[in-house]
């Protein structure tokens, strides 16, 4: 058997490079560092204005978004705290005030809590037709729906609030039953069982709800 010792002797050594060979890879080194140094001289020399440009741009852009997010941080600021003071001091004006200069559910809440102050309805009716998210849409119909209900038929009802006839409404059950109390009151039964049979068949349904929706059942 071979040894290892005579497998090593086998293999070929590594040619050691001549002094002349040293000098002439440094040499090279040394041209190839100056072709690139010049290369990268004059691509600067050529681009440089629109080099400056992009950092210029990038620079701009950061502080752009910087200042913009501490803008909206303080807009956030100053809205919750003229909410707090308008909500302290029962300023259904100021609430309406800060609902129609700021958006989104903030502006709802405001609205809304300005109607509950004052019981102005067209607060409600704004809300009803303009408000910026769907459930603060569906909490003032819900409430005109309450309040202008008897001047409805069922049917002028139940297409009134065909809008939370989606389980996406926190208000769905609770529109559901409205409308089979109003079918009951014009003395329409099987149309109030459909609604009611909606709600009673529903494990999702409050608890409350359900068991009213039994009890008129």
């Amino acid at each position: 058997m071979t040894s290892i010792l005579e497998r090593n002797k086998n293999l070929k050594q590594p040619v050691k490079k001549t002094r002349e060979e040293y000098a002439q890879d440094a040499l090279y080194r040394e041209v190839w560092e100056d072709v690139n140094n010049e290369k990268t001289e004059q691509f600067l020399k050529k681009y440089w204005r629109y080099i400056v440009g992009a950092a210029l741009g990038v620079m701009i852009i950061v502080c752009g978004i910087q200042i913009g997010m501490r803008m909206h941080y303080a807009s956030k600021m100053a809205t919750a705290q003229a909410h707090e003071a308008a909500l302290a001091s029962m300023d259904a004006g100021a609430l309406a005030n800060l609902s129609r200069n700021s958006n989104g559910a903030t502006a709802d809440l405001a609205m809304f809590q300005s109607y509950l102050i004052d019981k102005d309805v067209k607060k409600l009716e704004d809300l009803a037709n303009n408000a910026h998210t769907h459930d603060f849409k569906d909490l003032a119909t819900i409430h005109l729906a309450s309040i202008n209900g008897d001047k409805m038929s069922a049917e002028e009802l139940e297409k009134y609030l065909s809008g939370m006839d989606t389980k996406s409404s926190p208000f769905f059950y609770m529109s559901r039953l409205m409308i089979a109390e109003k079918y009951l009151a014009e003395n329409k039964k099987e149309q109030a069982d459909k609604f009611l049979d909606i709600i009673i068949n529903d494990g999702d349904a409050p608890d409350s709800i359900s068991a009213t929706a039994q009890m008129l059942k």
